[in-house]
């Protein structure tokens, strides 16, 4: 695959981001970059490998929240795009689900009544 074809299959699946094509480092090896962004702010930054070293194509995933110099959150591999895209997504929606989950438990103690025989 050459850094076109990889372009092609990034702006199918993710056409919400811009994506720069990085030069390769070496062969069977691809990276791309995607940016989200509102203006001037980034929203989201996106960084896909692709490794084609022996038979099993490997890409791996990684994304970072907003800013420029955002902290790279979670990293997840597939053996194809999609996979690890959505290996990333559904680990975000677990976080936000397990997050959902207690901040619920803190709303629902605010409206609780008081129980007798609590600590002092």
């Amino acid at each position: 695959m050459n850094a076109n074809e990889f372009r092609a299959e990034l702006q199918k699946i993710m056409p919400g981001y811009a994506w720069t094509v990085h030069k390769s480092r070496a062969e069977g090896y691809l990276d791309a970059t995607g940016i989200q962004s509102s203006g001037f702010n980034r929203l989201s930054t996106l960084h896909v490998e692709r490794r084609e070293q022996g038979a099993p194509v490997e890409y791996t995933a990684k994304s970072a929240g907003y800013g420029r110099r955002a902290r790279w959150m979670h990293e997840c591999s597939g053996g194809t795009l999609a996979r690890a895209l959505r290996g990333l997504q559904d680990y975000y929606e677990r976080v936000a689900a397990t997050h959902r989950t207690h901040a619920s438990y803190l709303a629902n103690g605010r409206r609780a009544e008081p129980k007798e025989g609590g600590s002092k």
